[in-house]
């Protein structure tokens, strides 16, 4: 599919050099000049573009929906995170998002409010959550209903129904008249949830480090009780989710299967209350967007070790930290374990040091890397090719690099830009790959963890 237009864009991007968000597409027959050029572009600019999406895991996962292939390789990516058919689908897929963290506190705190009653185990927190996550998920689902009733009143798509097949033929806004309704519904938090189960598995289950009862008043206390911080050590280096196999990482491939499982039983559910939208879609993915602060706020402390408030994991990546090697191999892995393989993304964030940047030989690496993480059964790949040193001195004084562009999750924005906070995101991602990680600190064999 490659072609001089094809050239033509990278070129453009390059010439401007800006904040941009190109997606390349990589599939079989992929034109081997043309994916050398894009990541030399990469490399080059070091500015977070373009980005690629897996062609096969995608077209194979849309095509489960019912859809034939030819419909499926005509989605493009089309913002941070999702795909769509120009002119043909109406999607909503970045903006509704369930913050299974908060989901999985509000189970732990019931479970353990009917401790006296029933014993807790990771068995019966499951159930809670399954339960819980089930109410989120039809709730959201008919939380989309409502709005396509009444987005037309509210806020008419205009751009859309100018440029889609429907809204001119039929006189009604798009979500009334598109042709096809694939609705997404992503997940965040998985990382922090996963490694949160596991956590509790293997210290209080399987070592019989800590109680039930003493774990859930560290929680109350935000980790400030006597020893919390000991504790709270010993539950932060539990096995993590992207470390490989762990114990965490099949927590996360159950969780994961779990919520795929509900959002596409939501589709009959909801196409029996509303005969409007008989072929309506719901799709799940795994995506926070810039969604990790809001959501981490409205979260209490967790098994996990994280703190009171504190931002959830981004994502479908671990929880920052979770491994001082960077572990591109086991994260690449575990996240293309967890895809929901419904043709959504559920994206995997690298951050590079620049050094791999140097050399055609790196080119070479580099294209081999994508490959193999997109045939794994990854969905979408984000990079960010950043200097530590420079990325902490602009953290400190933004007003010294203007021009610092960066991939911040779906999209590339100028890290002057950026508030605090989402500053502060960013050099987390970037020191943990260098090791540097201050809320991972080394733990010594006299700690028992």
């Amino acid at each position: 599919m490659a072609s001089h237009i094809s050239y033509l864009i990278l070129e453009a991007a390059d010439w401007i050099n800006i904040a941009c968000n190109l997606t390349v597409r990589v599939h079989d027959n992929m034109n081997e000049d043309f994916f050398k050029a894009s990541v030399g572009y990469l490399f080059k600019n070091k500015n977070g573009w373009p980005r690629f999406s897996g062609d096969n895991s995608l077209v194979n996962g849309f095509m489960r929906l019912g859809y034939s292939q030819s419909l499926a390789r005509k989605r493009l990516a089309a913002g941070c995170s999702w795909m769509s058919i120009p002119g043909m689908e109406y999607t909503l897929n970045d903006l509704v998002k369930i913050n299974t963290a908060k989901v999985f506190e509000v189970a732990y705190f019931e479970m353990m409010n009917e401790a006296a009653s029933t014993p807790p185990s990771t068995g019966v927190l499951w159930n809670k959550f399954e339960k819980h996550l089930a109410k989120a998920v039809e709730t959201t689902a008919r939380g989309i209903l409502f709005h396509l009733h009444h987005q037309d009143q509210n806020e008419p798509e205009l751009i859309c129904n100018l440029l889609s097949r429907g809204p001119v033929e039929k006189g009604a806004d798009v979500t009334k008249s598109a042709m096809y309704f694939n609705m997404c519904m992503d997940g965040a938090g998985i990382g922090t949830v996963a490694d949160s189960f596991a956590a509790c598995e293997q210290r209080i289950e399987r070592e019989n480090k800590i109680t039930w009862a003493a774990l859930t008043r560290q929680l109350d206390l935000n980790w400030n009780d006597i020893d919390g911080e000991y504790i709270r050590q010993m539950m932060l280096h539990s096995e993590r989710y992207c470390g490989g196999n762990t114990l965490a990482d099949r927590w996360a491939v159950r969780i994961s299967q779990l919520f795929s499982r509900l959002v596409r039983e939501a589709v009959p559910l909801i196409r029996s209350l509303d005969p409007d939208y008989p072929d309506i879609q719901f799709i799940p993915g795994w995506f926070s967007w810039s969604n990790t602060l809001e959501f981490g706020s409205h979260v209490r402390a967790t098994p996990n070790g994280r703190h009171n408030g504190e931002a959830i994991s981004h994502g479908a990546n671990p929880t920052f930290g979770f491994r001082k090697d960077g572990a591109v191999t086991a994260m690449a892995n575990s996240i293309a374990s967890i895809q929901p393989f419904y043709g959504n993304c559920a994206p995997l964030q690298l951050e590079l040091d620049p050094q791999i940047a140097g050399t055609d030989e790196g080119v070479e690496k580099m294209v081999a890397m994508i490959r193999t993480i997109l045939e794994t059964g990854n969905t979408l790949l984000n990079i960010n090719i950043i200097d530590k040193h420079k990325i902490l001195e602009a953290h400190k004084d933004p007003s010294r690099y203007p021009d610092l562009v960066v991939r911040v999750t779906g999209f590339t924005a100028y890290f002057a830009m950026l508030s605090p906070e989402f500053r502060q995101l960013v050099v987390d991602r970037v020191l943990a790959v260098n090791g540097d990680d201050p809320s991972m600190p080394e733990m010594t064999a006299s700690s028992g963890c």
